[in-house]
């Protein structure tokens, strides 16, 4: 009876000395244990890199004559749907990248910046002309924003008075490769 009672107690110290040294760390589950919400994550990352890539959702923002052009980009003529740039969006919410077209207004900046609050993460935009690059033939009109990215954080430029829409189909095609991860010199 002795002897198994010496066999016990050393057997509890041991299991208190191993629960004890545990107690501290954190154990990762191995590949063969991995959680199964660890595994869908890591096999729906590429599929989702590649679904922002291909799909870009735009807003459109036509303010002056460049929305004529604007307009065009969305004709059978250019086919942007093939590269992935799908429908013009009507609200901000469903959009990831703003178009500003034309001159920006001081008064029109906080509508400008409430819509691009509004859209969805993350988000782009892409300047589409001179006036709204750099404020055009008016930069030096006191109303007339210098650029838009005095506003916003422009991605890509498009320059043009006004711009071509196959100059808009370009820069859709860089904007995709920056969300991809291409970088371009």
């Amino acid at each position: 009876m002795d002897e198994q009672e010496k066999v016990l107690n050393a057997r509890q110290e041991m299991d208190q000395l191993v629960v004890d040294s545990l107690k501290g760390r954190k154990i990762k589950p191995n590949v063969v244990f991995a959680k199964l919400s660890d595994l869908s994550k890591v096999m729906s990352k590429g599929v989702v890199h590649w679904s922002r890539v291909n799909s870009v959702w735009p807003l459109q923002f036509g303010l002056a004559c460049c929305a004529m052009e604007l307009m065009d980009f969305g004709s059978a003529r250019i086919d942007a749907e093939r590269k992935g740039f799908l429908l013009f969006r009507a609200t901000p919410r469903q959009a990831d990248v703003m178009l500003v077209a034309g001159w920006v207004t001081k008064s029109m900046i906080p509508e400008v910046k409430r819509l691009y609050e509004q859209m969805s993460k993350p988000r782009y935009v892409i300047a589409f002309g001179e006036c709204a690059t750099c404020g055009g033939p008016w930069w030096e009109s006191y109303n007339i924003v210098k650029g838009i990215d005095q506003v916003l954080p422009v991605d890509v430029y498009v320059v043009g008075c006004p711009p071509r829409p196959e100059n808009l189909f370009s820069a859709v095609m860089k904007l995709q490769k920056k969300i991809g991860g291409d970088v371009e010199y």
